[in-house]
């Protein structure tokens, strides 16, 4: 059995050190209440780029240059020490986290940002990293294009996890690349919300006859820190539900077992049964016995991408 607790909450905004601190804070008390998997959301840290929705697509060029820089110095280097405390918070714990950051390339420019989802292990290490696919709309204006190399389930102590995050669960070939590595938590980082992506996470449940994990992005106008520019015009309401969170676990055929968890701050826990993912592929399995091979074939490109190779 998996004792699972989503955790919805607001980051301290474009801030990664107190955002990760705050994480630790979470998993401690995740872990005090008896949690083995803890999920945090997409972009959690340092938290997600709202204002993007806002801003005139193509305009507001210094502004949106300033909110960028202030991004781009708060994102994650996957190969710093970063993310040290959230990796010793597991390990302390013996439990496994998933969590959504601004990545930050290390390899070439150094310069690019990826919405990636990480995965680490009850021993502390990192066990899978996913950049998205295809940022969606104005999102291409922040984040590059994400590869296949951490399109993969990983096992855990907590069950088989594999993670999409916000719309890539639109994508079905990136569904199906999940399916047919034995998914049994299928778990949805996303700043999506209502009760049309919540039918969409129920659809997968039955597509797929796995458990479906949506974890929310959770934000008022109180949560945007006071230094935000032009906080006045872009989000003057503080009381303003900017995103309304919406966690839930659906069960595999479709049934909700708990949330939605709509404009409340906390912890949502759920226990959940990995095993009941066999049974119910009995009469169906999209990848198995229902599929036709013979007909369809999905070649998925797990090559790392790069703009450069440099030959010895």
């Amino acid at each position: 059995m998996t004792q699972l607790a989503i955790v919805q909450t607001a980051p301290v905004f474009l801030n990664k050190s107190k955002t990760i601190q705050l994480a630790v804070a979470k998993v401690e008390e995740a872990a005090s209440n008896g949690a083995n998997l803890v999920v945090f959301t997409e972009a959690f840290i340092p938290g997600y780029p709202a204002w993007i929705w806002r801003l005139r697509p193509g305009g507001d060029w210094n502004l949106s240059e300033t909110l960028h820089e202030r991004l781009l110095n708060n994102a994650v280097n996957i190969d710093s020490e970063d993310l040290d405390p959230l990796y010793q918070a597991a390990r302390k714990h013996q439990l496994t986290i998933v969590c959504g950051i601004e990545e930050r390339d290390n390899q070439l420019s150094r310069a690019t940002l990826y919405n990636s989802v990480i995965i680490i292990g009850p021993d502390g290490n990192l066990l899978n990293k996913h950049r998205k696919l295809m940022p969606t709309n104005p999102e291409r204006m922040v984040w590059g294009f994400g590869d296949a190399t951490g399109l993969k389930v990983v096992d855990s102590p907590a069950g088989r996890i594999g993670t999409l995050l916000c719309w890539e669960n639109y994508m079905p070939l990136a569904r199906y690349a999940m399916y047919s590595q034995g998914v049994e938590l299928y778990i949805a980082p996303t700043y999506d919300s209502g009760d049309e992506w919540i039918s969409s996470l129920q659809h997968i449940a039955r597509e797929g006859c796995c458990w479906v994990v949506g974890c929310g992005n959770l934000m008022k106008g109180s949560d945007i820190p006071d230094d935000f520019p032009d906080k006045d015009s872009l989000y003057p309401d503080k009381d303003e539900w900017i995103n309304p969170g919406d966690s839930v676990v659906i069960a595999p055929g479709g049934e909700l077992i708990a949330g939605p968890m709509r404009q409340k701050d906390g912890i949502l826990y759920c226990n959940i049964d990995p095993a009941k993912v066999g049974i119910a592929r009995r009469a169906l399995d999209v990848t198995g016995h229902y599929s036709r091979p013979d007909i369809f074939q999905l070649h998925v490109n797990t090559t790392p991408q790069s703009s450069v190779v440099f030959d010895n």
